[in-house]
């Protein structure tokens, strides 16, 4: 063989290793992006503990110090398993290991030294419990079947509801903070659950749509309040449950009966979320950047598992700003680490017509109830009240 016809050979050689180990690592970076997109949208049930109790007394408990015990405010602190729950508040004293704080309830359970899970929330059960305030139990009839919601009177005519929308991952618990100043505001409250919530329904795929489908339980939510009289309803939302409203107000017949919307660390860009968290999981750039894109894809649905596209580009509210109509109060921590204020400030700035911004320090994420529990109150109840 000739040495022109070996070096030919050896270049076309080269060039198959060259593209194997192109395909391998596209092939990668699909895999990669394909799990991180998975992770996002898969429900979580499970609950670690994240925190340790070291020692215990009547009036007060001592944690191991990290980024959540050691910020001020008002929390709940699951024990023995979830056997246990207390409420704990002002900080009596810490040390760059250990932090001090006042034990304001014990729920239930028996409080000793082990793991424990922080509890954002501060409260643990339903209304009826946790507040003692009257509570009906009933189910909202929705496209996937009957969603548990909780429906606590309030003290005006009944045409003005409020209507809870929880984070995702989250429980109906976190919103029983706000109940009492929307009750003081003369409004009745309804609590729903939505797809893929325990105890609810699941979705087709049992995955979350970031909004894109939960909004449609919403809206089974504004009909039964409607049916029952409702003439002037406000939404509120933390978190995935502000995406979930900001869905409804553009995709819902029903979007008129609203009159005021009310958004605490809410989601207002998901690829702004989602590459926040790419990051802090060091998760490649251009693989977060496919993992967004993949979602939104037909092709690449059984890839990801999910039964529709979630095209995220429709989450971004900066750059939908336009299509809003209704005057909403814009609650959200400049310190919250799981969902960064950066978009809801944008939006503020496209729409100063319409939001309201109440500006927090300090609170990590829908905690800004938690740090300033009669601030958080007074400027819903305020907003309400107009």
């Amino acid at each position: 063989m000739s040495s022109k016809a070996t070096a030919k050979r050896a270049a076309i050689g080269a060039a198959a290793v060259s593209s194997s180990a192109a395909a391998g690592a596209a092939g990668a970076a699909l895999g990669a992006a394909a799990y991180f997109a998975r992770r996002v949208l898969t429900p979580d049930r499970r609950k670690p503990d994240d925190c340790e109790v070291l020692s215990t007394a009547t009036d007060s408990v001592v944690l191991a110090a990290n980024a959540e015990t050691v910020v001020p405010g008002r929390y709940g602190l699951w024990l023995d398993g979830s056997r246990g729950h207390i409420r704990i508040g002002e900080i009596l004293d810490r040390d760059e290991a250990t932090v001090r704080r006042r034990i304001e309830a014990q729920d239930f359970g028996i409080m000793r030294p082990g793991p424990a899970r922080w509890n954002g929330y501060y409260y643990c059960s339903p209304p009826e419990i946790s507040l003692g305030l009257a509570t009906r139990h009933v189910e909202i009839v929705t496209d996937l079947g009957p969603m548990p919601a909780w429906l606590i009177p309030g003290m005006g005519d009944g045409s003005r509801w409020a209507i809870l929308v929880h984070g995702r991952g989250a429980r109906r618990e976190e919103t029983i903070r706000a109940i009492p100043p929307v009750l003081a505001a003369r409004h009745t409250v309804l609590v729903p659950s939505y797809r893929n919530d325990e105890g609810a329904p699941p979705g087709p795929d049992g995955r979350y749509n970031l909004g894109l489908s939960e909004w449609r339980d919403i809206e089974s939510a504004i009909a039964y309040a409607v049916a029952e009289g409702a003439r002037d309803v406000t939404l509120v939302g933390w978190s995935m449950g502000g995406a979930i409203v900001l869905q409804v107000l553009a995709q819902s017949a029903l979007a008129s009966a609203v009159t005021r919307v009310v958004l605490d660390g809410p989601v207002v860009d998901w690829t702004d979320v989602l590459a926040h968290h790419a990051r802090a999981h060091g998760v490649p750039s251009p693989v977060g950047d496919l993992s967004r894109t993949i979602m939104g894809k037909k092709w690449s649905r059984r890839l990801v598992g999910v039964h529709d596209t979630v095209d995220v580009a429709q989450t971004n509210w900066v750059a939908r700003a336009a299509e809003l109509h209704h005057p909403i109060l814009l609650i959200h921590s400049i310190d919250d680490e799981f969902v960064p204020a950066g978009p809801s400030l944008a939006l503020a700035e496209a729409r100063p017509d319409l939001v309201t911004v109440v500006h927090w320090e300090l609170a990590r994420h829908c905690k800004e109830w938690n740090t300033d529990p009669a601030r958080w109150e007074y400027a819903v109840s305020d907003f309400l009240k107009a």
